[in-house]
């Protein structure tokens, strides 16, 4: 459901909701299992909305016009069909549109090449070009600034993953190129701009290294100033993740060895006033939910750890901090603890882990994940499923960040990428190898999962260091690097991991392609994959090609595949409950044995059969 409720009934135990779309009501009516993926409201009056619904989880959306007096959709209002759609409110009777408008209207990752503004009561067919990309380009945008006196259009198109192009677009239509670097992190808020480079920026004779932040008037940027203000400069501990603007002050998150820490910028004549965000706690991972950066300083903080359930607190800059809500505890913690360690990686460098679990719980079944990639950061989270279905069992738990996320910075996430990808692939080995060498686990009892890019890690781990562990799952994996690149939005990560039709990137993409490195006489821990047949963004042939290969070779495989469920493999609570109940009791029987095996209440082919999926071993 999508409700609503004011902050005076929410701060009660059981708030009196205002229930705006009943999602599950207009699925059974319409005969589609609708999955909500986000929302943009008109800010003007609130009283409009653009809802993107997903048929099943994909990446592709259904957008329609909500009314949110008459909770009610606009019959005659904004819709769109099932696209890979970016849409952006410009007044209540304009907004900006990029969508699949026909042949040549896609890239070749296939998102919108094209944007344009449309106008209420017009065929789509009728709407005004405001840009253009290229057909290998990820993909374009256009967005509004909304904020009262300082309101502005932005156009711009993503050159890879990393790199883009920005414009000013005027009120005549003509562009003024802003001039950051292609692969900086930007963002306007009044009159400020703040630059997060993502390599070294040598601008107004001074160099910044990746990872900083910079601040700037924008007019006088735009005019051609270029004296910046450093409000953050990383080092080898302490990374910038994000920053939020309230009305008036700029709260910064950074890791400091992969701990939150959070604090308020403030800027004034003398500068930038610099203090600690109040009422984040010590010893749990915090992270801002939102701010309201047009009318107020006010901040939701959310704070959790592996083994403390979030808490959430509505707070003022300068001000009073209060808890709005407590999440309920999932699993008994009594007698768990976190610790943190460093592996020393084949070249020496430092990787840090951290291990939940009982302390006099040594060499019992381990589970170890990572990512590894796109400069996504692993950190401290509470999960009822992993405290539930692992922990209470007396398995230990253990998070992995290696190069190629954000943990450390850009430099941490460049160490890793491309024709340095395997650096990713010692980091997680080191840490196995490292669990077993502390008497954590054995490598009998120690059992690994990843999804998507970290599917990636869990192929390159089966095929090249299939000697450290136990068992393996992949969720959504990537596994064919030759063809990857032709499938779905593949084309989008080759800034990542490097061309495969160049053949100085396929020489080094085939020496850890786990597809072409499966091998039959070497034996392997048996493996778990797990995808789902709507998955549009990676394409399920890699699962299914590479459980077919393994089984070829004659090793030991598990395969289920979701009929729904997009990148996530699961489109409901029910159906992540039983992807998860389905890992961890592989995981368990293969790593503990049957007699030590977690309860079922059906078996995977009752369930896989009730709700039209399919499952094979």
């Amino acid at each position: 459901m999508w409700r609503r409720t004011t902050l005076d009934q929410y701060r009660r135990a059981e708030p009196e909701w205002d229930v705006l779309l009943d999602l599950d009501a207009l699925a059974a009516e319409e005969g589609e299992n609708w999955v909500w993926q986000k929302v943009t409201v008109l800010r003007l009056g609130y009283e409009r909305c653009l809802i993107s619904l997903s048929r099943g989880g994909a990446d592709a959306v259904v957008v329609r016009e909500f009314d949110l007096g008459r909770r009610a959709f606009v019959e005659d209002g904004f819709r769109l069909p099932e696209a890979k759609s970016h849409v952006c409110w410009i007044d209540a009777d304009h907004i900006f549109v990029g969508t699949d408008f026909g042949p040549g209207s896609l890239t070749s990752s296939g998102y919108p090449r094209i944007a344009k503004r449309w106008r209420r009561g017009t065929p789509l067919s009728a709407a005004d070009v405001v840009y253009e990309g290229r057909a290998d380009d990820v993909g374009v945008y256009a967005s509004r600034d909304s904020t009262p006196g300082f309101e502005r259009d932005f156009v711009g198109r993503s050159l890879d993953f990393y790199r883009s192009e920005n414009h000013l677009l005027t009120g005549a239509g003509e562009l003024t190129r802003l001039e950051v670097p292609e692969d900086a992190h930007w963002d306007v808020h009044r009159e400020w701009l703040v630059i997060r480079p993502r390599s070294r920026w040598a601008v107004g004779g001074v160099t910044h290294p990746p990872g900083a932040l910079l601040a700037t008037r924008f007019d006088e940027f735009l005019a051609g100033g270029r004296e910046l203000t450093v409000l953050f400069r990383p080092d080898y501990r302490t990374a910038l993740s994000y920053h939020f603007w309230t009305r008036n002050h700029l709260i910064l998150a950074t890791l400091a060895d992969v701990q939150s820490r959070l604090e308020v910028l403030t800027p004034g004549e003398t500068g930038w006033r610099r203090e600690p965000l109040a009422g984040v706690p010590e010893l749990e991972h915090s992270g801002i939910v939102v701010t309201d950066p047009h009318h107020s300083d006010a901040y939701l903080l959310a704070s959790e750890g592996f083994l403390q359930p979030a808490t959430l607190r509505l707070g003022q800059v300068g001000g009073a901090v209060e808890t709005l809500k407590r999440e309920p505890a999932f699993f008994d913690a009594d007698g768990l603890v976190v610790r943190q360690f460093f592996a020393n990686s084949a070249d020496g460098t430092r990787v840090l882990y951290f291990v939940v679990g009982d302390p006099n719980g040594a060499g019992g079944p381990t589970l170890l994940t990572g990512y590894g990639g796109y400069e996504v950061s692993q950190t401290p989270h509470y999960s009822g499923a992993i405290g539930r279905g692992w922990l209470a069992r007396g398995g230990t738990y253990v998070v992995a960040n290696i190069r190629g996320g954000g943990e450390c910075g850009p430099e941490w996430h460049h160490a890793a990428m491309r024709e340095n990808r395997p650096r990713a692939y010692e980091d997680f080995a080191a840490v196995a190898a490292d669990l077993v060498t502390r008497g954590i686990t054995t490598p009998a009892r120690l059992g690994i999962e990843g999804g998507s890019n970290g599917g990636l890690l869990m192929g390159v781990m089966l095929t090249r260091y299939p000697e450290l562990v136990g068992a393996v799952v992949a969720h959504v994996p990537v596994l064919d690097m030759r063809r990857y690149h032709q499938l779905l939005a593949g084309a989008s990560w080759i800034a990542e991991y490097g061309d495969p039709d160049r053949e100085a990137d396929w020489a080094y993409l085939r020496e850890y392609s786990p597809y072409h490195n499966v091998r039959g006489g070497r034996p392997y821990p048996p493996v778990l994959f797990v995808t789902s047949t709507g998955d549009d963004r990676v394409h399920p042939g890699h699962a299914r090609k590479m459980a077919a290969r393994l089984r070829e070779h004659g090793h030991d495989v598990s395969y289920y595949e979701n009929v729904e469920g997009g990148h996530g493999a699961a489109a409901n609570n029910e159906q992540r409950a039983f992807v998860w109940a389905l890992t961890l009791n592989f995981l368990w029987r293969k790593l503990a044995g049957p007699d030590r095996a977690l309860p079922r209440q059906v078996s995977p082919g009752d369930a896989a059969e009730r709700v039209g999926r399919r499952i094979w071993r």
